[in-house]
């Protein structure tokens, strides 16, 4: 199936999605916890299923056997700042290399709950810590040798107000070592997540999460397809 897309610059580009399938696709679901990101990944994962892709759905922190030993320490035990950065990254670099990369070789899509953004947002701006050493980090961990540095093709941010995802928490689970932070918390992170789309608004496209749960499912499909990743005749 082929069709025209219209990019941001306003050129005219022609989508072949049969060759789109053999090239791997990253992408990232980002948000405050509360947002509901992760109850789209399920739909989004069928959706691409349906269009005959393989999914390969993980999250971080975690998504391999040592990441996911890492995440419990980082959800649950106290530590410094740094220790908790470097946690992160550790965990990033072998769910990249075990998890990732051959996926991505292998031509399959691959849905992620949470990457380097979330990163920036929580330890950055949540914390407060040095975004200069989130940035070599970043660069040490993710640079794959003659690919440059590796990001999502595309990030949802799905958006919603702190407050809001605060009372959707309250009503859910009992709360991890993040999820009980105050209000404020969670307001820095939302304007860290906020501070990265500006950064890169080619790659990180907003969704309105505050709307009920079909019609965000909407808004990401027709994400999906304004990006010509997803073909417009998908239900």
């Amino acid at each position: 199936m082929r069709r025209l897309i219209v990019t941001n610059a306003g050129a005219l580009h022609l989508v072949n999605h049969e060759a789109m399938k053999s090239a791997g696709l990253f992408i990232s679901f980002e948000g405050i916890d509360g947002a509901g990101k992760s109850s789209h990944i399920a739909a989004t994962a069928q959706a691409f299923e349906a269009a005959g892709r393989k999914v390969v759905t993980t999250r971080e922190p975690g998504g391999t056997p040592l990441a996911e030993k890492l995440r419990a320490f980082i959800l649950n035990d106290p530590m410094d700042p740094l220790t908790e950065a470097l946690l992160v990254f550790a965990a990033r670099r072998d769910h990249l290399q075990q998890v990732i990369e051959p996926a991505l070789l292998r031509g399959d899509v691959v849905l992620c709950d949470r990457f380097t953004d979330a990163t920036f947002a929580y330890q950055g701006a949540g914390r407060g810590f040095d975004t200069q050493v989130l940035s070599q980090l970043e660069h040490w961990v993710q640079t794959q040798p003659g690919q440059g540095l590796r990001q999502p093709d595309l990030t949802l941010w799905f958006v919603l107000d702190p407050a809001m995802a605060a009372q959707r928490l309250s009503q859910a689970r009992v709360p991890d070592r993040f999820e009980s932070q105050p209000l404020a918390f969670f307001q820095r992170v939302h304007d860290g997540y906020a501070a990265r789309a500006n950064a890169d608004p080619n790659r990180m496209a907003s969704v309105a999460a505050d709307a009920p749960l079909e019609t965000v499912r909407k808004s990401v499909l027709a994400v999906l397809q304004a990006r010509g990743h997803l073909p417009e005749t998908h239900p």
